[in-house]
């Protein structure tokens, strides 16, 4: 039992429930594969439901401390759906307006969050996907730069510092420091590059696996084909140490998977990232050796559920 000190307000803010996950092991998945372990933060946990809770509380955070983000400012950015639902939270409990600019063809689920929390929606070109979202956010914050503050997740080293202060050291901890490789999917890439910097200086030896869609037209939601797309500016290439490419189709089995052998529902960029961690395993395991790996599992996959591919057999 924890006993509330007299001297301190009992139960906590919204934004003080951010963070601290729990680390999750996979056994079902890497049954038959002698010497490796697979762990996984189920980010889901947040209160708004996603790992973008924690970049965004960090960039309203420091928006704020530093006088970007005060009355009379509305937040704007561009979103594929997880960091504008994160900001949307915030703004209702924090007391700011939000203006997102996001691609039309994101989750029915996700439109309906986003219009619980009020948020105001510049819906874009599906077509264009992130970047076509990009260009609007951009051309408001021209527009009109005295009532925006554009966040800019994409740029915003704030983004990759919430992961660098927090999940990196939450990993450590949960671990005890001993894993040996780390993978996660690329969006924004601040999971990525926050996480690998905190590690990477616990441990310069570990491996960091960046994982994307193999083509520029996908079904992963929210992850990019940096070869294809508009490169985050907080995207540095020289952090991972190997990118490995994941097929939709492949992610959408992942999740079914998941789902009926782990009893866990996680979103379709989480079973992406589970699909490389297994192939990194198989490897691993092949070569007589033993492993740790630890991976993000982004958000549920109650977010998801009106795609078609949970039908199929």
């Amino acid at each position: 039992m924890v006993i509330e000190s007299q001297h301190r307000t009992p139960g906590m803010t919204l934004p003080e429930r951010i963070g601290n996950t729990p680390l999750l092991r996979l056994e079902q998945m890497v049954r038959g594969l002698p010497g490796i372990n697979l762990l996984a933060k189920a980010e889901w946990t947040n209160p708004g439901g996603s790992v973008k809770d924690r970049a965004a509380a960090s960039m309203v955070q420091d928006a704020q401390a530093r006088g970007l983000l005060g009355p009379g400012k509305t937040l704007l950015d561009a979103t594929s759906g997880n960091t504008g639902i994160a900001f949307a939270m915030l703004g209702a409990a924090l007391g700011f307006p939000v203006t997102l600019a996001m691609p039309g063809n994101v989750s029915p689920e996700r439109k309906r969050i986003l219009a619980a929390y009020g948020a105001q929606i510049e819906w874009t070109d599906p077509a264009l996907g992130p970047d076509g979202a990009i260009q609007r956010a951009r051309e408001l914050a021209g527009n009109d730069p005295a009532r925006y503050f554009y966040a800019d997740q994409y740029s915003n080293d704030a983004n990759w510092m919430a992961h660098y202060r927090g999940t990196g050291p939450e990993i450590l901890a949960q671990t005890g420091g001993r894993l040996t490789h780390f993978v996660a999917g690329m969006g924004t890439s601040g999971t990525l590059m926050g996480t690998t910097r905190r590690l990477k200086e616990h441990n310069p030896a570990l491996r960091s696996i960046a994982v994307q869609p193999d083509s520029p037209f996908h079904g992963l939601e929210g992850m990019k084909h940096m070869k294809s797309s508009m490169v985050p500016a907080i995207y540095n290439p020289h952090l991972a140490d190997r990118i490995v490419e994941v097929e939709t189709e492949a992610a959408y089995a992942m999740a079914k998977r998941l789902a009926r052998e782990e009893g866990l529902l996680v979103g379709i960029s989480g079973a992406a990232a589970l699909v490389a961690c297994l192939h990194i395993a198989g490897e691993e395991a092949a070569a007589g050796r033993t492993a740790m790996l630890v991976t993000v599992l982004p958000d549920s996959g109650d977010r998801y559920l009106s795609e078609r591919f949970w039908e199929e057999q």
